[in-house]
């Protein structure tokens, strides 16, 4: 039905945004730097490491809520409390599980993309250098755009569900 693909579209947008708000503006630089901390890294914590990540993606699926009701008020979007709780719940188990970083890194692994992974740091053999042969700056990591990859993926299928339920 047509008012499917109509709530479909504003939900995927809405989530697209507000993902992208969350991950960027709402996570804070302490989530960021240890939500993939695991024991067999000498002197850091799996604890903090599940911790941090657990607040990162409380305070991200907030975001989503928020934004998605906000939506829902100014386009009068037919969404079920069951396919938005459905939809946000799976689309925040698998934020969590690809960022607490070794998971991601084991799916790339697997998919032929630990190469394309490690684009742009120093694992990577073409990884940008200064003219003194230091690491350089730049913009990205392929892990980054694997992660966001990611991400998109189950952004997609949480605005079916919650679109379709």
């Amino acid at each position: 039905m047509l008012h499917h693909a109509n709530t479909f579209a504003a939900v995927f947008v809405t989530l697209w945004v507000a993902h992208t708000v969350g991950d960027h503006w709402v996570q804070t630089s302490v989530q960021s730097a240890k939500k993939g901390q695991h024991d067999r890294n000498p002197g850091q914590s799996s604890r903090v490491g599940r911790l941090a990540c657990t607040r990162h993606v409380l305070s991200l699926t907030l975001t989503k809520v928020l934004f998605l009701a906000l939506a829902a008020v100014a386009l009068d979007l037919p969404l079920s409390a069951a396919g938005v709780t459905i939809g946000l719940g799976l689309d925040a188990a698998s934020h969590w599980w690809a960022d607490r970083r070794s998971s991601l890194a084991w799916l790339a692994g697997v998919t032929g993309k630990a190469e394309f992974y490690n684009l742009g740091t120093g694992a990577h053999d073409a990884h940008p250098v200064t003219a003194k042969g230091k690491p350089a700056g730049h913009l990205g990591t392929g892990a980054y755009a694997l992660d966001q990859a990611f991400h998109a993926l189950f952004l997609f299928v949480a605005a079916l569900i919650i679109a379709a339920v």
